[in-house]
Formats: structure tokens, C-alpha cells, sequence
């Protein structure tokens, strides 16, 4: 008998494709009616729901009602960094039509992985972070330097306030398109967050993929030697 039995209920949840779509559609980190997410797994809005009771009976994904709406968002970061695992040992999607691909070359090149930044941009942030000496990389964790320090305080981020919050500061992520680590963490959200803020990225409609403007172009050469 095995001494955890329920991976199996964790692994069926995962293993029918619109399940699968709507959970991989919430690592955005944003909140969906089960009308948006029904969009974006190409299912009926009743199919939907069904889905989205068992994944949320299965510890998956939360639910919070607003008057008559419901809004559903992935139970955790937790939830979201084993999905990202499964996403970089899955095959790549089958490319069928001009719209996904020109949706996954988006994905790939910036996008949230719930609530930091993955895809190419991430990856060139974090490799951007270690050159420069303001991270170095111990296992699994990203450690914050003496020099990062003062170019994260310089770049408007509260490094101790970051520190308080009740979560992992600045663990490393595997990012499923680029097959490296980022910068994930309570570190990786403020600096998202931050970037959102600053102008320097957009989000873009439907699916979780970034946009760089151009006064983030001109930010990210500027604060991390990076071109996008």
C-alpha cells in the first residue's frame, strides 16, 4: 500500500486537457470568472464550472464570491511552481494556427508565471542580476549581495518589507520555455510589480504574456545592460 495514495487524485486533476488549460490560464495570478476561463480553454461556461469544482475540491484553486459572481485564482505559488515543473518536461504545443503561434512566441518571450516574470525576459533579468554580482545562485535560492543591496534600494525596491512577508524571499524557479532558473519569490513579485508600476511592462489581453514598451526598453537597457 502506498504511504501517499492521493498523488493519484492530484494527477487525475491534472490530466484532462481543459483542467489542464484552465489551470495553466490562472498562472497569470490574476483572478477569472469561470465565463473567462471557459474562453480560454474553448469550453462551454457549464463545462467550466464543472472543472473548476474539482479543482477546487481538490485544493487547486480558490474561489471568492463578489454579490452574485464567483472569481478563481490558483490556491497558491506553491500550485503554480509545480505546474511550471510539469510545463518544461511536457512536449511543446502543436502549433495549428498563425493566432497560437504568434500567442506562443509572446509566452516565450515574457509572460507572469503567476506572480513573477518568466520567459526570456526573466531569465535575461535573473543571468543579468547574477553577472553583475547582485545575486549569486546557492542550490535552489537566489541570495542577495551586499552590492544588490544598494542597486535594489537605488532602484526603488524595499528590500526589509519584501523580507517580512510571509513566503519563500527569492528561491529559483525552472522556467518551462528557456529550461533555466529565474528569479522567483517575494523578491521576483516586488520587482514584477514594480516594473508594472514603472510603465515598463504591460499585460497582454487573454492570455499571461508581457509586453515591453518602449520606455521598458529603454529601463531594462538602462538599469540591467539587457535588450528586449
Amino acid at each position: 500500500m502506498s504511504i501517499n495514495p492521493n498523488v493519484a487524485e492530484v494527477a487525475s486533476l491534472l490530466g484532462e486537457t481543459s483542467r489542464a488549460t484552465i489551470l495553466t490560464s490562472l498562472m497569470d495570478g490574476r483572478f477569472h470568472t469561470a465565463s473567462e476561463l471557459a474562453y480560454m480553454a474553448a469550453v462551454t461556461p457549464q463545462t467550466a464550472s464543472f472543472h473548476l469544482a474539482k479543482l477546487v475540491e481538490g485544493n487547486l484553486v480558490k474561489v471568492e464570491k463578489q454579490g452574485r459572481h464567483r472569481y478563481y485564482q490558483l490556491e497558491g505559488g506553491e500550485v503554480a511552481r509545480i505546474l511550471e515543473s510539469f510545463l518544461a518536461i511536457s512536449p511543446p504545443p502543436e502549433v495549428r494556427s498563425l493566432k497560437q503561434s504568434s500567442q506562443v512566441k509572446l509566452l516565450q518571450e515574457a509572460r507572469t508565471c503567476y506572480d513573477h516574470l518568466a520567459g526570456k525576459l526573466g531569465i535575461n533579468l535573473t543571468e543579468s542580476m547574477l553577472h553583475s554580482g547582485y545575486l549569486k545562485k546557492e542550490e535552489r535560492e537566489f541570495i542577495v549581495t551586499l552590492k544588490g543591496e544598494q542597486f535594489f534600494t537605488e532602484l526603488g525596491i524595499d528590500l526589509d518589507k519584501l523580507k517580512r512577508k510571509r513566503r519563500s524571499f527569492s528561491h529559483a524557479c525552472l522556467d518551462w520555455s528557456e529550461r533555466q532558473h529565474h528569479l522567483a519569490g517575494a523578491l521576483g513579485h516586488g520587482l514584477m510589480t514594480h516594473f508594472f508600476d514603472l510603465g515598463w511592462i504591460v499585460r497582454v489581453p487573454s492570455i499571461r504574456a508581457v509586453k515591453i514598451t518602449d520606455k521598458g526598453k529603454v529601463g531594462f537597457k538602462q538599469s540591467f545592460n539587457i535588450n528586449m
